[in-house]
């Protein structure tokens, strides 16, 4: 089988935003945030000495891997994408090179990934992991400092609460420190991956995203890479968040990554749910148009995904 075919037969996969995020739910200090629940560290410039006070609360008690894969398999999906490290530089696998990661640092002690990657062997769906390879709050030299300080009123790009000096960050350093043998440990520690989702390439040189690249293929030839690695590489286009084209978009594979409801990450007071009409309706539009839905859904802190998901995603089978 060629590398991409599966993917333009998929047509349907699952997204899932999980993480210390998922504990605050979207609120801060008697403060609702407005905006992708994902970003409140960044929204709220919430210093990561205090942001870590969630590490001990983090053990999601509920998170049953197989029925996570059971739903989206009795949905009709093909794959299912989970954030083994999002903007906030914490990781939901076991990483040796940082600390910073849900079996070294909580309470639970379990690696998520690692659960996840064998319950999608067990029930025959494809697993994809994304990984935040520019942005990472957690580090002095992370990425996101060459484009400018807000973003649309989520926040900063990059950590200038805790390290305010970007004229003198290097993302060099977190590439080499962090990321890449981050990535090399997904790549070789959690079975035959279908595709890595990166995201966000603001800082990443042409260089930087070719190492990511070749990496990939060197670990995993059959593996596919999105185009958000940067710099034009990648086996498909992943569209823009919440993107439902008109009318076709070009030759390729091609991706929608869209949400459930507004926001990416839980947030407890986000029930502008879409109807299982709606979800049918946008499933067969992109996929006439040759486009995988990639339907997100953002668990809770216990490790639930919130029961309307549930819901609809039967409903809309």
């Amino acid at each position: 089988m060629a590398r991409g075919d599966w993917f333009q037969s998929a047509g349907y996969g699952m997204m899932i935003h999980w993480g210390l995020y998922s504990l605050l739910g979207g609120e801060w200090k008697g403060q609702r945030m407005e905006e992708i629940g994902e970003w409140i560290q960044a929204r709220f410039r919430i210093p990561g000495e205090e942001y870590r006070r969630l590490l001990p609360a983090f053990n999601p008690v509920l998170f049953d891997a197989d029925e996570w894969v059971r739903l989206a398999r009795d949905a009709g999906m093909a794959y299912m994408v989970v954030t083994a490290k999002h903007h906030d530089g914490f990781a939901l696998f076991h990483s040796r090179v940082s600390s910073y990661n849900v079996v070294d640092a909580t309470p639970f002690g379990r690696d998520i990934i690692y659960e996840l990657a064998n319950a999608c062997a067990r029930q025959g769906l494809r697993l994809g992991l994304y990984y935040s390879q520019d942005l990472d709050w957690s580090e002095p030299n992370g990425g996101g400092y060459t484009v400018g300080h807000t973003w649309y009123g989520f926040g900063s790009w990059t950590n200038e609460w805790d390290y305010p000096d970007n004229d003198h960050k290097d993302y060099a350093q977190c590439f080499e420190c962090k990321i890449l043998p981050q990535v090399k440990e997904l790549l070789t520690g959690y079975g035959d991956l279908a595709l890595v989702w990166f995201d966000t390439p603001q800082t990443l040189s042409k260089e930087q995203s070719q190492i990511l690249f070749d990496t990939v293929r060197h670990y995993q030839p059959q593996c596919l890479v999105n185009s958000r690695i940067g710099n034009g590489l990648g086996d498909y286009t992943s569209l823009g968040d919440n993107e439902i084209p008109a009318k076709k978009v070009g030759e390729g594979l091609f991706e929608s990554a869209c949400t459930l409801n507004d926001t990416w990450g839980y947030k407890s007071f986000d029930d502008h749910w879409k109807s299982p009409e709606a979800i049918r309706a946008n499933r067969r539009h992109l996929n006439s148009l040759g486009i995988n839905y990639l339907l997100n859904v953002g668990p809770d802190g216990l490790g639930r995904i919130p029961a309307p998901a549930c819901d609809i995603l039967k409903k809309a089978k």
